[in-house]
């Protein structure tokens, strides 16, 4: 355990172990995160992966939100379809509030993890440890290919919701295009596994602060300038990859609406009598 790990985290800690451990229905708790990568603190939460027997799986998927429930202070949970992953549940306890991620899986799904994660608790410690060292780990960062087939598309999005002046909407996508493209090409080009904008003024990964230039104000020029500083952007970061077979026709297409179409919004409109 990190000797500096909060209270709050701790107590929790302790808490899903023993709730574990009295359950015969599991037979390991791990953990994963920053409790495992560093950097965790107060605000951070706890991700945990629970190991269900096999006999007991359909079981535990059925009355997962009791378990959750059954661990002091709880708040609220939801599922984790919206991410793809339905076997998490996420969390919130306290006060203090409390974030936390519960994972309920088979133990042969260690044979694919995306980190080393450490064991809390295991009946079996010997057999789950071997697992874990089988197992293999891949961080699922994506390539430069699935970027580029997106980048323009949503780009062209945010242009034509500013150009019909829906602003919210348009920077919306604007923090889309960050969390999802701009992001993780940072972390690429600074050699780490791809993780949104997460840590990145920790991390130092955009020194030069163009990152910031992508973020819009309420107002269609602010939105425009945006989205113009996201394709600035996105094509530096893209130009890691040279062997990447480039959109054709962009950005010069999405410029040129930028110009014709989306710059329209920023016009006062010309009141006409009619619908």
């Amino acid at each position: 355990m990190p000797s500096n790990l909060p209270l709050a985290h701790a107590t929790f800690l302790e808490r899903i172990r023993g709730a574990v451990t009295s359950d015969e229905r599991f037979s390991a708790l791990l953990i994963g995160g920053s409790y495992i990568h560093g950097g965790l603190d107060e605000h951070s939460d706890l991700d945990f992966v629970v190991i269900v027997k096999d006999e007991s799986y359909a079981d535990v998927m059925a009355s997962r939100m009791d378990f959750a429930k059954a661990l002091p202070n709880f708040i609220s949970a939801f599922t984790g379809d919206h991410v793809g992953e339905p076997r998490l549940l996420i969390c919130l306890y306290g006060p203090p509030l409390l974030h936390i991620d519960l994972k309920f899986v088979l133990v042969s799904d260690l044979d694919h993890q995306i980190e080393q994660r450490a064991v809390l608790f295991a009946r079996e410690p010997a057999e789950i440890e071997k697992r874990l060292e089988a197992g293999t780990i891949a961080w699922p960062n994506l390539p430069s290919e699935w970027f580029e087939a997106r980048a323009w598309i949503w780009l062209h999005y945010a242009a034509t919701k500013l150009a019909r002046g829906e602003l919210y909407e348009a920077i919306g996508m604007l923090g889309f295009f960050r969390e999802q493209v701009l992001g993780p090409l940072l972390y690429r080009r600074a050699g780490k596994n791809q993780r949104g904008v997460r840590r990145l003024e920790a991390l130092r990964l955009d020194e030069q602060g163009k990152l910031a230039a992508t973020v819009a104000r309420h107002d269609a020029s602010s939105v425009k300038d945006a989205i113009e500083a996201s394709i600035d952007y996105y094509l530096d970061l893209r130009s890691d990859d040279p062997s990447l077979q480039t959109t054709r026709m962009m950005p010069e297409l999405l410029r040129c609406f930028m110009e014709n179409g989306a710059s329209s919004a920023a016009r006062p409109s010309v009141a006409t009598g009619s619908e």
